[in-house]
């Protein structure tokens, strides 16, 4: 009976296997184009996941992964002895949650109202203003944040003494610089994030719209209710994918805006990783802190993945 059962199993996989092929031969062009992405993936995301074991070892560069000495969980205990290392997780988390707030609302807000302009030329053009900062390089963004705050030269601090205030040099100020990595990230990430959110908003139904304004409803009320529902999937997979970048609060813009004036609170994971595993070449000790990140981002995503399944089953595995 159990003979028979396993056989019935082993022919109702065979048809599905068969169909899976076919689609795959149907779609063979579009999985062409999909090969450059998975093999860059393969290369970059999945076999550097072998020197994980550096984390557990008294690696030498030497005598490589398997000459060094095992050492087990003694680099994660230092970690979490280590004063420093508490106070960049700290501020990462606290970074990457304001970031995620305005990363997250800012795309949504964007999209939105790009969708209510009804001046073609000029939704055009301010759809490639928004978009331009993503193709610019932290180096480059960097400068001319500097430039825009310095307190000599900076647009903004010469509207502070318009107003009779004294001019503040923001970037070497604690008080100011999360606020700036968190505005200067939304105004360089929103324009590229929104294009998903827009091209959600152009796949709805126009039907339903009409509909909206045939019963009276304002444009506002057909925000609230039709074009938020009708992207509420989409908002979710963003959310789910976001969160699993919870720890990682942005090395490039950090190391080319923070300085030892703002230290206490620009100090993250990435550039305590940098320190450690570049500056002082303790591998094995960076590579703890960064297989730490990656569980709490794992995590993360699982825990969110699982809660948007069960609001309004919309996960995405």
């Amino acid at each position: 009976m159990e003979l028979a059962t396993g056989r019935r199993i082993v022919e109702g996989r065979v048809p599905l296997l068969r169909r899976q092929l076919r689609r795959i031969w149907k779609y063979k062009l579009l999985y062409v184009l999909l090969l450059p992405a998975f093999v860059w993936v393969f290369i970059f995301d999945y076999l550097p996941l072998y020197g994980i074991g550096i984390a557990f070892t008294d690696y030498n560069v030497i005598k490589g992964f398997s000459g060094s000495e095992w050492v087990g969980l003694k680099y994660f205990q230092v970690l979490f002895e280590s004063g420093m290392f508490r106070h960049a997780f700290k501020n990462t988390l606290l970074i990457s949650l304001y970031k995620m707030l305005s990363g997250f609302l800012c795309p949504i807000l964007l999209a939105l109202a790009l969708n209510e302009i009804r001046i073609v030329w000029f939704k055009k053009t301010l759809q490639t203003a928004v978009y331009l900062p993503r193709f610019v390089s932290w180096v480059v963004y960097g400068g001319i944040i500097t430039l825009l705050l310095s307190p000599e030269t900076g647009v903004i601090n010469k509207i502070i003494e318009f107003f009779g205030g004294k001019p503040v040099y923001l970037l070497a100020d604690p008080a100011y610089f999360r606020t700036i990595l968190v505005i200067t990230d939304a105004m360089k990430e929103m324009g590229w994030a929104a294009i998903i959110y827009i091209a959600a908003i152009a796949g709805l139904n126009p039907e339903v719209y009409e509909a909206a304004i045939m019963d009276g409803a304002t444009r506002f009320q057909r925000i609230l209710n039709v074009t938020l529902p009708g992207i509420t999937g989409t908002i979710v997979v963003i959310f789910i994918l976001r969160v699993g970048y919870i720890m990682s609060a942005g090395l490039d813009q950090v190391i080319n805006l923070y300085n030892p004036m703002v230290f206490d609170v620009g100090d993250i994971l990435d550039t305590y990783i940098f320190r450690v595993g570049i500056e002082q070449f303790n591998l094995s000790l960076a590579a703890a802190a960064d297989v730490i990140k990656s569980v709490i981002g794992l995590a993360m995503v699982l825990l969110a993945n699982h809660f948007a399944e069960r609001i309004n089953d919309s996960g995405i595995f």
